[in-house]
Formats: structure tokens, C-alpha cells, sequence
């Protein structure tokens, strides 16, 4: 084997190694894009989740107040009638 052809095959295998270095790269960069739109889609649908609980907190929160006056004013108009509520 000569010098000339000992560099022409380090040439391939570098050539190679380069482009299978490219593959690779290329791979875990498309990997990393579906893995970045999957967590914003993540993110969205929390955000999403995180505002329809804020909402329901708040629907809650009106129904307890709701609830408190009324039973307020059954036991101002009859108090027997709140241990009909209190089993």
C-alpha cells in the first residue's frame, strides 16, 4: 500500500465519518424540534387547564357566597327550617 493510497482511503473514511457526523447532527437537531413543539403544546394546554381551574375557583367562590346568604336569609325568615339543611 502506498502513501497515495493510504490518503486517498483516509480521504473516504474521512469523508464518511463527516457525513455520518452530519446525519447524526441532523437527527438530534429535528429531535429536538419535536421535542421543543411537543413542551409548548404542553405548555398551552396547562395554561389552558390553569385558566379554566382560576374560573372554576371563581364560580365556586360565587355559589359558597350564594349559599351563605341564602341560608342567611332562611334562617332570619324560619331558624327551624335550618335543621332540616344541618342532618
Amino acid at each position: 500500500m502506498t502513501p497515495a493510497d493510504l490518503f486517498g482511503y483516509s480521504g473516504t473514511a474521512a469523508s464518511v465519518t463527516a457525513a455520518l457526523v452530519m446525519v447524526r447532527a441532523t437527527w438530534q437537531i429535528n429531535t429536538a424540534g419535536v421535542w421543543k413543539g411537543e413542551a409548548e403544546a404542553q405548555k398551552t394546554r396547562a395554561d389552558r387547564l390553569q385558566s379554566d381551574m382560576d374560573e372554576i375557583k371563581e364560580r365556586l367562590a360565587r355559589v359558597e357566597a350564594q349559599n351563605e346568604r341564602l341560608v342567611t336569609l332562611l334562617t332570619s325568615l324560619d331558624p327551624a327550617q335550618l335543621s332540616h339543611l344541618h342532618v
